[in-house]
């Protein structure tokens, strides 16, 4: 204990630091967040006061930082629209979260890696190339705009692509300008050239489109009132007059939806997507640890379920570990818990403290975010990539991507993990056992069966076995197998009365029955 004090008092300057930068960063995410869930604005702000102080202290992660997640915005906003209402979603939130803290407890960390990672590389393609589109009109100032669900068709008649056309004849000029520059800035601010200088390092993009922004709206108010944006197209946060006004802004559940078995549809898709994100964004954050350290990936679980319920019950977003954010706290110099813990506070200081600056926002800069979010998570080299890993990998890949599109985010994870699983299937069904037939005039054969034999492949080797020639020479190989399910031993004596039959020489070697529980003992 006293090692690690010493440890945090070491970092702790530039963990207060490293916290001022992931704020700096995580604030328009969570605003843009939000606006893409359709949920109240101030409820991505308290996932991100949430992400950073409850689960920055329960996780045992140093790094990693939480917060509201694009890839759960779609789940949110479909339930808004089904459920209701944004307090009978809570209730879904709360009960993701103790499936998770169950899954914790479970010891269920390591279950995620066992997803197909082509399915999920699709799932979060497909989530950013709606994200894209969702944000569509806001770049072009119509916030009024029906953004339909997260289905093909929407409720209003129209699709995901013939609804972009109601933008035409209703265009805000001047949020199409702020949309257009804030791209810039943010695409211009990352390049590599860039991060030469310390400034353009460590200073957000996102925070400086989002600056940039508020002055050119101001700027036409001053000179261009007809491309001035009113407050219909700016950021709207709740403003409080005092402390206790400020806690009224929190808004809770709605239990009364308790016994409608949606609210435990989408509760499931919470868990399984935040959980998802969480256990890969831990991964990925480790890997960027300067110093090496593995976190529990029970006790994330357990963490980002608490932060989840804490969330639920005082009105704010799911919660995940994010990689941008935890990549950022990384970069800027964050080494222990003080960075995530600090960016929490700051947050939570400034809604209270500065609402009327952060109401000066306009929707159009958020978009622009929210653009770019988007294509990080669809962009072209992660299809190339993908392409390049061959059909077993890509035709999972693209398949999830188009069943969500053209359908809804839970059947394309049905249909992607599905077709992932088949190849998978398929791949180990061929792999059973090698063929060897050493001499084809005198019917010898060799059934050479792999280090692990499972029931899976029963199909395979029955079908083999049927068709050995009358007559021929068997030999069923044994010698490399570590594993042997019990199935497989009963097809194998079953044709020992077939080879009877069909007058075949069958010979067995180094395969008994020990095989069946030998791999199992040696976990």
């Amino acid at each position: 204990m006293k090692e690690n004090l010493e440890f945090i008092k070491k970092h702790f300057v530039t963990d207060l630091s490293a916290g001022l930068v992931v704020f700096l960063i995580a604030l328009p995410l969570c605003l843009g967040i939000s606006l893409a869930s359709g949920a109240p604005l101030f409820s991505g702000i308290i996932a991100g006061i949430i992400g950073g102080i409850v689960v920055g202290i329960s996780s045992n992660s140093s790094i990693n930082v939480s917060g509201p997640a694009a890839s759960v915005a779609l789940v949110i906003f479909t339930a808004i629209q089904v459920l209701g209402s944004f307090e009978a979603v809570l209730v879904s939130v709360i009960i993701a979260g103790i499936f998770q803290v169950g899954l914790g407890y479970l010891k269920a960390g390591t279950v995620a890696y066992f997803f197909p990672n082509a399915m999920i590389k699709g799932i979060l393609a497909s989530i950013g190339l709606i994200l894209i589109l969702k944000q569509i009109p806001h770049a072009f100032g119509v916030d009024d705009v029906f953004e339909g669900v997260d289905s093909f068709k929407n409720n209003d008649g129209t699709n995901t692509f013939s609804g972009l056309m109601n933008i035409v004849g209703h265009i805000n000029y001047g949020a199409l300008i702020i949309t257009i520059v804030s791209l810039f800035i943010i695409i211009g601010w990352d390049r590599p050239i860039m991060k030469k200088f310390t400034f353009f390092k460590f200073f957000p993009s996102a925070l400086a489109a989002v600056i940039v922004s508020i002055l050119l709206n101001e700027y036409f108010k001053a000179s261009f009132p007809g491309l001035a944006l009113d407050t219909s197209h700016l950021v709207n946060l709740p403003v409080a007059d005092s402390l206790g006004e400020f806690f009224q802004f929190f808004q809770f559940p709605d239990f009364s939806v308790i016994g409608n078995t949606e609210v435990y549809t989408f509760a499931i898709s919470i868990a399984f997507i935040a959980s998802l994100e969480s256990l890969l964004s831990t991964e990925a954050g480790d890997k960027l640890d300067p110093y090496k350290r593995r976190t529990s990936t029970n006790r994330e679980l357990k963490a980002q379920g608490l932060g989840n319920i804490v969330a639920g019950f005082i009105g704010g977003l799911p919660i995940t570990a994010v990689i941008v954010r935890t990549s950022a706290n990384v970069n800027a110099g964050g080494r222990t818990k003080t960075a995530t813990i600090t960016h929490g506070i700051i947050m939570f200081v400034c809604v209270l403290a500065i609402p009327y600056v952060l109401n000066l926002i306009p929707l159009a800069a958020l978009s622009a975010v929210l653009f770019v979010v988007g294509y990080k998570l669809t962009s072209l080299e992660i299809y190339k990539n993908v392409y390049k890993q061959g059909k077993k990998q890509f035709l999972p890949f693209i398949i999830t991507i188009l069943v969500v599109m053209f359908t809804d985010l839970i059947t394309g994870i049905l249909v992607g993990g599905t077709v992932a699983v088949f190849f998978i299937l398929r791949d180990n069904y061929k792999n059973a056992f090698i063929n060897e037939k050493a001499n084809a005039e005198n019917k010898n054969h060799v059934l050479k069966l792999s280090q692990e034999t499972t029931f899976l492949n029963k199909a395979d080797i029955l079908l083999y076995l049927d068709h050995v020639p009358e007559k021929s020479h068997l030999l069923i190989d044994g010698s490399d197998a570590k594993f042997v399910h019990h199935d497989i031993f009963e097809i194998i004596e079953d044709f020992k009365q077939t080879a009877k039959f069909k007058n075949i020489d069958l010979e067995i070697k180094n395969l008994d029955r020990s095989l069946t529980t030998k791999f199992w003992k040696k976990q």
